[in-house]
């Protein structure tokens, strides 16, 4: 075997894990048994030390995973400097729900988060001011775009030297937001999709595009759904920033902010300080982590 190389994964399926080094070569990997027996598992966009197995085949094992600055559960990705969470405005209509379910789980990985509400042009102009006013106050990045009339333009400049992550729910533009921002995208999956003897991209499994110099975009498969895990619910209200000013201001030291006499959250929420939408999510999420069921 010949002495490794540094590189990083930009797509894993099937057991296989495409590493791309310096130079843009591309090398199809297994990873080391080692990995199962300690508990670990390489993911897309881990920085990684590869052995080579055979130089002309491009095939090689995956033998270290470097440090990482994160690892997201859903989408299964390391290293995610920013997430460009993407809604549709209309068609379909966004789950708030599921939205914020998403946002706590990001903010619990202290990833940064710019909110895309895509398809602007199929509503009012009230409706994308009530929708930038629900998270007014949650310290997150509102963009209002169409993506096919071109609106991406400054997304990509809020991403540059960065790695970011697309993700949403099926059918709200992702595809036409990475085709614009990465149009060389079906070419670069072109060599692994030969290898895989598979049709060209489609969003089954995360994959890593680069934009530029030091831009990396992950791409991630649509969800309707999305769960919080073991996450304990009095957890829950600390990824809440529009929450923070009123803490210790309750009447009861141990307030849920969900349903107490002289809750201040909630006094904050009938005098319009928070919007009652994401109380009402969060009351959602609180009642939901609160009543699963614990093996």
């Amino acid at each position: 075997m010949a002495d490794g190389r540094e590189g990083r994964i930009v797509k894993g399926i099937g057991g296989f894990y495409y590493v791309e080094i310096a130079g843009g070569e591309i090398y199809e990997c297994r990873a080391r048994g080692i990995f199962r027996k300690d508990g670990q598992k390489p993911l897309v966009g881990d920085y990684v030390r590869i052995g080579i197995v055979d130089e002309e085949k491009k095939e090689g094992s995956v033998d270290e995973i470097l440090p990482r600055q994160n690892a997201l559960i859903r989408p299964e990705v390391a290293n995610v400097d920013v997430a460009l969470l993407v809604f549709a405005c209309a068609s379909p209509e966004p789950s708030l729900l599921l939205l914020d379910r998403f946002l706590v789980m990001l903010r619990a990985q202290d990833v940064k988060c710019i909110l895309i509400f895509n398809k602007d042009d199929l509503v009012e102009a009230d409706r994308l001011a009530e929708l930038e006013q629900i998270y007014q106050k949650a310290d997150v990045d509102v963009r209002c775009i169409s993506a096919k009339a071109g609106g991406t333009e400054e997304i990509l400049d809020c991403i540059k030297g960065k790695t970011a992550l697309l993700a949403g729910p099926s059918g709200v533009g992702k595809s036409t937001i990475l085709n614009s921002l990465c149009p060389q995208a079906q070419m670069e999956t072109g060599e692994i999709s030969k290898k895989l003897k598979r049709g060209k991209h489609t969003t089954r499994h995360a994959e890593l595009f680069c934009l530029g110099e030091d831009t990396f975009l992950f791409d991630t498969p649509g969800f309707t759904a999305l769960s919080l895990g073991d996450m304990p619910e009095k957890e829950i209200r600390s990824y809440y920033p529009e929450f923070l000013p009123y803490e210790g201001e309750c009447r009861f030291r141990e307030c849920s902010h969900t349903h107490e006499p002289g809750c201040a959250v909630r006094e904050a929420v009938e005098a319009g300080e928070i919007h009652p939408e994401r109380h009402r999510a969060y009351v959602a999420l609180y009642e939901e982590q609160k009543n699963r069921k614990k093996y």
